[in-house]
């Protein structure tokens, strides 16, 4: 939305406009996404606490690695447990270990009951919609990045039957948004370059038509 008006030194300009000097304002205001709607059933996490292994969540109340973790996000993937996950600017920071393929996926707690992020059934007939904000490190050089609703832990795009997220791995210089319907997988460049160090505001809609749309930093891709 923007907004426009005559504007005086004191403040808005009124009618009639016949003492002036007058200057032009012009203010744009962001469309906020439709999640804020009172209407809409909406959880939030803005890691207040650090995920996790699920081991570490499950341990006794009385242990301080427990009542420290997060309990509705759990960290996996290959030798997560030698990297490392710790509060950043802004949220937290995820750090893999030095040998290839090492792995940190961060997802909703799997065990049964734990938290309404595994538990809500996120249909597409609900017209969802997924939002995240990711700030990539000082390299992007030999690193795969995905973010998204997805049905299993790997970033192999032809794993999944069902999948709609953002993905990047390095053959191509642009993020990629990865959509798989009953198995029927397409990979569409967005145009939007991977830089290191540089924050991406993530968001995918499913309207109506179960048609997933895509954006970054709130241009549709």
């Amino acid at each position: 939305m923007v907004a426009n008006g005559l504007r005086t030194s004191k403040g808005p300009a009124s009618p009639p406009y016949a003492h002036g000097p007058y200057e032009w304002n012009q203010i744009c205001v962001m469309n906020k996404p439709s999640v804020d709607s009172y209407k809409r059933y909406t959880l939030e996490e803005n890691f207040h606490r650090v995920p996790a292994a699920s081991a570490t969540i499950d341990q006794v109340w009385t242990t301080e690695a427990a009542r420290n973790a997060n309990i509705d996000f759990e960290t996996l993937g290959t030798d997560f447990a030698s990297g490392t996950i710790a509060f950043d600017e802004g949220g937290v920071k995820l750090t893999t270990h030095s040998t290839s393929a090492d792995q940190m996926i961060v997802l909703p707690h799997l065990d049964s009951g734990q938290s309404a992020w595994k538990e809500i059934l996120w249909g597409t007939e609900n017209q969802v919609i997924w939002e995240a904000v990711i700030r990539t490190g000082s390299s992007v050089a030999d690193v795969t990045i995905w973010a998204g609703l997805k049905l299993t832990n790997t970033s192999v795009v032809i794993t999944d039957a069902d999948a709609a997220y953002f993905r990047f791995d390095g053959v191509v210089a642009n993020w990629e948004a990865t959509t798989s319907i009953a198995d029927a997988d397409v990979e569409s460049d967005t145009g939007i370059v991977v830089a290191a160090d540089t924050n991406y505001y993530f968001r995918i809609e499913i309207d109506k038509d179960r048609k997933a749309h895509f954006f970054i930093n709130n241009k549709e891709v």
